[in-house]
């Protein structure tokens, strides 16, 4: 059995029709939405909205993070702007490129920045959305828990860590545990290029070491100080920005 798993895919809707070659099924860990691009700022729903110079200026301010003065910058851009509707036409274009892209069988979960309530619009037949939900696949079971935690960023699909930790409840014992983001462990929530910790969730980690999963797997951080650990009998993934690497990490058994 082979599973290819992508995390943070970002628009990357040429390489995601590609993800599943030679697979028996994908796994897809949320980011399916570009909003900025922090390494090409031209790219995504910011830049297209508001222009390349008001984007430096944001990733600028959140790099530093001066997330107070960002905030401002945003709301003097959205003024007069109905933000909502603006970011929805946006997301839906998106959306419907890469719902089009994944193979059949994909299983998903949300990212942080994706926009739950859109998903069952454009799930084809084929795809599974999971949440708080477990799966099996080839004889394992998956176990899979979206979205992020409340953050500066304030990004669209951030819950409080009782919510959060309630869907891991959920789950019950799992062979590969699957989130969008990493267990709380410095090494794997530091981003080495944004040059800061991105928030990973204590009962993630609690649960690794009550629960002892083969893999917990995840995204989130692009540029992690490490890419994997052994937490127990755990082997904790960072599965890749695939929005740069276009090469999905593969799980064989």
């Amino acid at each position: 059995m082979r599973v290819h798993v992508v995390s943070d895919v970002h628009g990357n809707a040429e390489g995601l029709a590609r993800a599943g070659d030679g697979a028996d099924a994908l796994v897809c860990l949320g980011d399916l939405v570009l909003f900025l691009d922090y390494a090409d700022h031209s790219r995504g729903i910011f830049p297209e909205l508001f222009g390349v110079e008001a984007a430096d200026r944001i990733v600028e301010l959140r790099t530093a993070r001066r997330f107070d003065e960002a905030r401002a910058l945003s709301r003097a851009l959205w003024d007069g702007i109905d933000r909502k509707a603006a970011v929805e036409a946006a997301v839906r274009k998106q959306y419907a490129e890469l719902f089009a892209a994944f193979p059949t069988p994909t299983y998903a979960t949300y990212g942080n920045v994706d926009i739950p309530p859109l998903w069952p619009e454009y799930a084809r037949p084929g795809t599974t959305v999971l949440d708080g939900e477990r799966v099996e696949i080839g004889g394992l079971v998956f176990g899979f828990v979206g979205g992020g935690l409340r953050s500066p960023m304030r990004t669209p699909y951030e819950i409080d860590d009782e919510t959060y930790a309630a869907k891991l409840a959920a789950l019950g014992e799992v062979d590969v545990l699957c989130s969008h983001i990493p267990p709380d462990v410095p090494e794997l929530c530091y981003d080495t290029v944004a040059r800061r910790f991105e928030r990973g969730s204590a009962a993630l980690l609690e649960t690794i070491r009550a629960t002892r999963p083969k893999y917990a797997l995840f995204g989130h951080v692009h540029q992690p100080l490490a890419r994997r650990m052994r937490i127990g009998a755990t082997e904790c993934v960072n599965v890749g920005h695939f929005a740069s690497t276009a090469t999905p990490w593969v799980l064989e058994w």
